[in-house]
C-alpha cells in the first residue's frame, strides 16, 4: 500500500454523534506510543457533529445519551 493510500484510508473514516441531552462530551484520544486526551467537545441536546479519525487520533470516548453514526452502522450510548 502506498503512502497515499494509507493517509486516504486513515483521514477517510468519520463519525457523527447526535447529542440526546444537554452535556454529551466526546473525548478525542491519541494515537502512538502512550494513548493520551488530546481533544473535548461538549454537545448540548439536539446537537450534531461530525468527527474525523485522523494520525492523530485512534480512538474517540462519548460520555452522555448520544446517537452514533459511522459506516458500519448506529448505536445509542448513554446512561
Amino acid at each position: 500500500m502506498e503512502t497515499g493510500e494509507h493517509q486516504q484510508e486513515v483521514m477517510g473514516d468519520f463519525i457523527m454523534v447526535k447529542a440526546l441531552e444537554d452535556g454529551v462530551t466526546i473525548i478525542g484520544l491519541t494515537r502512538g506510543k502512550e494513548t493520551r486526551f488530546h481533544h473535548t467537545e461538549k454537545l448540548d441536546e439536539g446537537e450534531v457533529m461530525i468527527f474525523q479519525f485522523t494520525h492523530h487520533t485512534a480512538a474517540i470516548k462519548i460520555r452522555g445519551k448520544a446517537e452514533i453514526y459511522t459506516k458500519h452502522g448506529q448505536t445509542i450510548a448513554g446512561r
